[in-house]
C-alpha cells in the first residue's frame, strides 16, 4: 500500500464519516494537487437536495477554485467508493490525472464495477488505482445499508 495513499484516503474517510452524521451515503472524496489537498466533498444529495452533490463532483469543483482553472491535470482524486458515470465523466473532461477508490460498486461504479468509461475512446485516460483502505471503505457502506434496513433504522 503506497503510504500517501493511504494517507489521503483516510481523510476521505473523514468525510466519508461526516455524509453518514448527516443520514447521507457515506462517501467521501479529496483532491490532492502536489502532495497538497485541494478540495473536499462527501456526500449532500439529499441534505442539498442536489443530484450533483457526490462527494467526487464537490471536491472537484473546490479544487478548480482552489487552483483557479477547471482543467485539473496534476491533480489526483481519492474516493472511499467506485466513482458513478457522472463522476466518471467530469474526470475526464476536468483532466483529473489519477483516481484512487476503496470500495468497489457493482452496480453504478464506471470503472469497471458495473462499465468501464475509462476503456472508451476518448482523448484523456486516467490512472486508476482500486481497492485503497478497501475494507474501511466497504464497511462503513454496509453498515450505512445495514442501518437502514433495521426496523430502528
Amino acid at each position: 500500500m503506497d503510504e500517501a495513499d493511504e494517507r489521503f484516503m483516510r481523510e476521505a474517510l473523514v468525510l466519508a464519516d461526516q455524509a453518514e452524521a448527516l443520514g447521507e451515503v457515506p462517501v467521501g472524496a479529496v483532491a490532492v494537487h502536489e502532495g497538497v489537498i485541494v478540495g473536499c466533498g462527501s456526500n449532500r444529495r439529499e441534505t442539498d437536495r442536489d443530484p450533483f452533490a457526490h462527494a467526487e463532483m464537490r471536491a472537484m469543483s473546490e479544487a478548480a477554485r482552489e487552483l483557479g482553472r477547471w482543467r485539473l491535470s496534476g491533480v489526483s482524486l481519492f474516493v472511499t467508493l467506485e466513482p458513478c458515470a457522472m463522476c466518471v465523466g467530469a474526470m475526464i473532461l476536468a483532466r483529473i490525472d489519477r483516481v484512487a477508490f476503496g470500495a468497489g460498486s457493482p452496480k453504478a461504479g464506471a470503472l469497471g464495477g458495473l462499465v468501464d468509461l475509462n476503456a472508451l475512446p476518448h482523448n484523456h485516460r486516467l490512472e486508476v488505482r482500486q481497492g485503497v483502505l478497501e475494507a474501511e471503505c466497504a464497511e462503513r457502506l454496509t453498515r450505512f445499508f445495514q442501518g437502514l434496513r433495521t426496523p430502528e433504522g
